[in-house]
């Protein structure tokens, strides 16, 4: 189990929220709105929020926008993982991973299970990190958003986490683009 290491100090993120939706703005945005709350609510900032529409190409010009902010540590999306024709959130983001998270794909699968049993079957989220930003991709559903959040998310963005978490490897996540290749090496 997690557990807090109240000796530390806690680290604000800056964490940017897409909804993927044809129908949303951000009047009646319930999903985006409960992920904005609740990351505030646990001492990050909202470094931008947007919604745009069921599009690969829509989705790909916001997401690599934010990979290139330097103020931009973690993607949030919300929408488009499921399996009509619209649904293209994880067509869109996945060919920009240059890892992928199977483990959240995994945790959120076992959390939502627990909820909605075999429905959870019908999600696709997905994650992984581009340009050292985190990217994770949630359902639709308010419900989905929450639970995303408050079981896995809250938890690996905290610096304070025991036994580890996504902040303290933040500083390495480029270190391949950072480090020359050794002398001598050879492929």
């Amino acid at each position: 189990m997690t557990s807090i290491d109240e000796t530390k100090q806690f680290v604000p993120l800056n964490i940017a929220v897409l909804t993927v939706s044809d129908t949303r703005a951000l009047a009646d945005d319930k999903s985006g709105q409960t992920l904005a709350d609740r990351l505030t609510a646990a001492g990050h900032h909202l470094a931008a929020r947007e919604i745009v529409t069921d599009d690969v190409e829509a989705i790909r010009t916001v997401i690599r926008r934010w990979i290139a902010d330097a103020g931009v540590d973690v993607v949030i999306t919300t929408g488009g993982t499921g399996f009509t024709g619209r649904d293209v959130t994880p067509e869109a983001i996945e060919p920009l991973f240059e890892k992928r998270m199977d483990g959240f794909s995994i945790s959120f699968h076992m959390l939502s299970h627990a909820k909605i049993g075999t429905s959870t079957i019908q999600s696709r989220a997905t994650a992984g990190v581009a340009g050292a930003t985190y990217i994770f991709c949630l359902p639709g559903s308010p419900g989905a958003c929450r639970d995303g959040w408050d079981g896995i998310l809250k938890a690996q963005l905290d610096y304070r986490t025991r036994p580890c978490n996504f902040v303290e490897i933040m500083p390495r996540l480029d270190e391949h683009l950072r480090r020359p290749k050794a002398q001598g090496a050879t492929v």
